[in-house]
């Protein structure tokens, strides 16, 4: 009987061991899943904005291209996301509407697309738009960009080699393109290329509050700009993509060649043939999933 006693409070005795160890397993338990959650949580939000860099490609264009700028959004959406991370935003840049078919139609297009930036200024090509479009942007933009790009809207950009290409470029001072003329391989000497050039942010905010470029916006705009950086001793940082940028084989001289694997950027795109072949060659459509629902 003693020793059934004994076993018992024994046995008491564990089980109050036994249930201070669990109440106190518990709480560390809640403690630690409270903090590693807040460990984890934190990078899985930043990786899943892993962007290595920003960078915002302005089309310059006009209203009145619908079906140009239809085509270009297939084009970019059937582009696998870059490699290296990299955020790219794509924006087609207007000057103002002056149709109302225009003003129906382009609302149209903000409103599915969400992809459209009408700037303050009368439609044209050599008489400041490009001034207006890079100046505009800290005004209007909600967040800044690493970089900032102008294109034109014949120009056919693949989006992971572009991204590769600037991974490790400067994030401030830089000036980046084609640089004219056509046989030149030095960046710091002229310009570069209206086809598309890109520029850091910095350079950007420069533009918006310098009177270098405010009082000189009339002429070509690629030469123009070229010719702001170097009165205001800006773009210390230069590189010319030769020859991953380049006019369509056959359209102008020097600066045209052949279609070659490690392309960029293809300029003077403007036919459907022409579309057709660019295409091909670099095979976006390869990554169409088989269905019943079509045969090609």
């Amino acid at each position: 009987m003693k020793n059934y006693k004994e076993m018992l409070k024994f046995r008491q005795f564990i089980y109050a061991i036994l249930s201070t160890i669990s109440i106190v397993i518990f709480i560390f338990l809640i403690a630690f899943t409270t903090q590693y959650k807040t460990i984890i949580t934190t990078p899985l939000k930043k990786d899943s904005s892993n962007n290595q860099f920003t960078l915002l490609i302005g089309i310059l264009t006009k209203p009145d291209k619908y079906e140009l700028r239809h085509f270009l959004r297939l084009i970019y959406a059937a582009q696998s996301p870059p490699s290296p991370p990299a955020k790219i935003d794509i924006k087609f840049v207007l000057c103002n509407l002056t149709k109302p078919e225009q003003r129906i139609f382009v609302t149209l297009e903000i409103k599915r697309f969400d992809d459209i930036i009408i700037l303050d200024c009368l439609e044209n090509m050599n008489n400041g738009k490009t001034y207006t479009y890079f100046s505009s942007l800290p005004k209007i933009l909600p967040a800044k960009y690493d970089y900032v790009m102008k294109a034109d809207d014949d120009l056919f950009l693949r989006l992971k080699p572009l991204a590769s290409s600037l991974q490790t470029l400067p994030r401030q001072d830089m000036y980046y393109g084609f640089v004219i003329p056509c046989n030149s391989m030095n960046p710091f000497k002229h310009y570069m290329s209206g086809m598309g050039f890109v520029l850091s942010w910095d350079l950007v905010e420069w533009i918006g509050e310098s009177v270098i470029p405010v009082n000189n916006t009339f002429g070509p705009e690629d030469k123009l700009v070229g010719k702001w950086l170097d009165s205001g001793k800006r773009a210390k940082n230069r590189f010319s993509n030769k020859p991953a940028m380049y006019d369509y084989p056959g359209t102008n001289g020097r600066c045209s060649h052949d279609l070659i694997p490690e392309t960029i950027g293809v300029h003077r795109v403007k036919r459907w043939d022409q579309w057709f072949r660019v295409l091909d060659f670099f095979n976006v459509t390869k990554d169409i999933k088989p269905s019943k629902l079509y045969t090609l």
